[in-house]
């Protein structure tokens, strides 16, 4: 099978790729795992993951150097967090040599899907851990599977780099307090989708969640996590238990303090106290960097730097991150794992 792909023109949508990596969990152990071309998922129609929500997913990227190698962006963050979420569902936890291992397969495998480096397009990763089997009764399933695909990606938000807009909602919470929050999993996903399609409506990209206990705090922007430029030029980005802890705002921490010389916080940035940001965007392994260029709060209309024009600190971050992912960035020791391709 080979795909016809207009490396120019990615958007973010599914395509079945040639290969794929499955693994199932039974008896209390995982097996091996390896490669399949089957894109299709067998599973029994009692399933926990169908009926009780009992799975979880991950993203991440695969890019492709000036030198033409292969690399993948901080793998061993995405095992960790699945491991989180697995344990907050009380699912078999994906090891982390398991988990890296099966993406390099994928990447190798596909690897002339990988997008040229001059497309500015990645290879995106989604892995998936479900609850099979025949269950019936509210209970944790006694097999899983875990499977990674894999397509090429452009920019999840139209226009890639350029300011967008977004409304807040004090209508719909993204997570409940002490829920799965802080869990990549489907529901919480799934929660969003009639507040995202009403800001759609409006005009908006998406919706910016508030704290679910006081609504007086942003907590996320849509499926990605909020961070703000002070006029002072602190990097500050929301600290909550119901927020997602995405590596790309952890990654985008360390770099405004290490590499641009930002003071550099999580905490609680208050909706109502936007004037004190010069610059805000959004942030996640999906979106990479979407700049905010407006934020409409109730009667009041916020605009950052400008929303038409990328603020200077939020392009120095964007040209960091994206310059270590692809390679042309000395990347911090541990972030990038080579893809070896047999020629």
């Amino acid at each position: 099978m080979t795909l016809n792909i207009d490396w120019e023109n990615l958007g973010f949508t599914y395509m079945n790729l040639p290969y794929r990596f499955i693994a199932h969990f039974k008896d209390g152990q995982w097996d091996n795992g390896g490669l399949t071309e089957d894109a299709t998922l067998h599973l029994s129609e009692s399933s926990p993951a169908l009926h009780y929500g009992q799975q979880a997913f991950e993203g991440l990227k695969a890019y492709r150097t000036k030198s033409c190698e292969i690399q993948l962006f901080r793998p061993d963050q995405n095992a960790e967090r699945l491991q989180r979420t697995a344990r907050r569902l009380l699912m078999p936890e994906v090891p982390t040599e398991l988990f890296i291992n099966a993406a390099k397969a994928v990447v190798k495998a596909n690897h002339q899907y990988v997008p040229p480096y001059e497309s500015g397009g990645s290879l995106y990763l989604r892995p998936l851990l479900i609850g099979v089997g025949d269950v019936i009764g509210v209970q944790p399933a006694q097999e899983y599977i875990f499977t990674i695909f894999a397509m090429p990606v452009g920019n999840y938000f139209k226009g890639g780099l350029t300011p967008t807009n977004f409304i807040v909602s004090r209508d719909f919470d993204r997570a409940a307090p002490h829920g799965t929050g802080a869990a990549k999993v489907g529901g919480n996903y799934a929660a969003s989708l009639l507040p995202g399609q009403k800001a759609h409506d409006a005009g908006y990209s998406d919706v910016i969640y508030l704290d679910p206990a006081t609504h007086t705090k942003i907590e996320e922007v849509g499926s990605a996590n909020f961070f703000g430029i002070t006029k002072d030029n602190e990097f500050v980005t929301p600290l909550s238990p119901s927020i997602l802890p995405s590596i790309t705002k952890y990654s985008l921490l360390y770099l405004a303090e290490h590499r641009l010389g930002l003071k550099a916080s999580e905490g609680d940035v208050y909706v109502d106290d936007l004037e004190k940001f010069s610059e805000a965007g959004a942030c996640g392994t999906a979106a990479v960097i979407s700049p905010i260029g407006g934020i409409q709060n109730g009667d009041n209309y916020h605009v950052f730097y400008s929303e038409t024009e990328v603020g200077p600190i939020t392009r120095q971050l964007y040209n960091e991150l994206v310059g270590i992912q692809k390679g042309d960035v000395t990347a911090p020791e541990g972030w990038i794992y080579k893809v070896e391709i047999d020629e």
